[in-house]
C-alpha cells in the first residue's frame, strides 16, 4: 500500500480528478484509507484474477514490476491491456523495466498541486513521511511487441 501512494499517487490522483473511474486492486488487506483519500477505489485482486470475464475494458493500468514478473496471470492482465491498443500501460518499481528489449521508456508525470497536497496526505495515512519527491511521478512506460514475448 505504501508503495502504491509514494511511487503512483499523485497520477492515481488527477486521474480521478479528469474524471476516469479510478480502481486499485490489492493482494494485501491492507487499510484502504490511504487510497481513498487519492480518490481511488480499491477491489481485491485474486477474483479479478481468476474471473474468466474482464468486465468494462480499463483505459489504463499501472503495475508494480515484481507483480508482473511474479504472477503470469498479471503478465496476460498486461498484454491484453497491450494487445487491445490501451491508452496507457505503465510499470512502476522493480529493478529493470517490464521485459529486456520490450521497448519500454522512462514516462515522467507531473502532478498537479492538488495531487501532491493529497498525495501527502495518504503518504501520512501509511506513515510515511513525504519524502519531498517533488512534483513528478516517474514510470516505465510499455511497448510491448504484440506478436513476441507470449504471456
Amino acid at each position: 500500500m505504501a508503495e502504491v501512494v509514494r511511487f503512483t499517487g499523485g497520477w492515481l490522483f488527477d486521474q480521478g480528478m479528469a474524471g476516469w473511474d479510478v480502481t486499485v486492486l490489492r493482494a494485501d488487506n491492507a487499510d484502504p484509507r490511504p487510497l481513498r483519500i487519492l480518490g481511488a477505489r480499491v477491489a481485491s485482486l485474486e477474483p479479478v484474477l481468476a474471473s474468466p470475464v474482464r468486465g468494462p475494458r480499463s483505459q489504463a493500468v499501472a503495475v508494480h514490476a515484481d507483480l508482473y514478473d511474479s504472477d503470469p496471470r498479471v503478465r496476460r492482465m498486461v498484454r491484453g491491456a497491450v494487445d487491445e491498443d490501451l491508452g496507457e500501460v505503465r510499470v512502476w518499481g522493480g529493478p529493470r523495466a517490464v521485459e529486456p528489449g520490450d521497448g519500454s521508456g522512462s514516462v515522467r508525470y507531473r502532478l498537479s498541486v492538488a495531487a501532491r497536497a493529497f498525495k501527502a496526505q495518504a503518504l501520512a495515512a501509511v506513515a510515511v513521511p513525504d519524502v519531498a519527491e517533488g512534483a513528478v511521478e516517474v514510470f516505465r512506460g510499455v511497448e510491448l511487441l504484440r506478436s513476441s514475448n507470449p504471456a
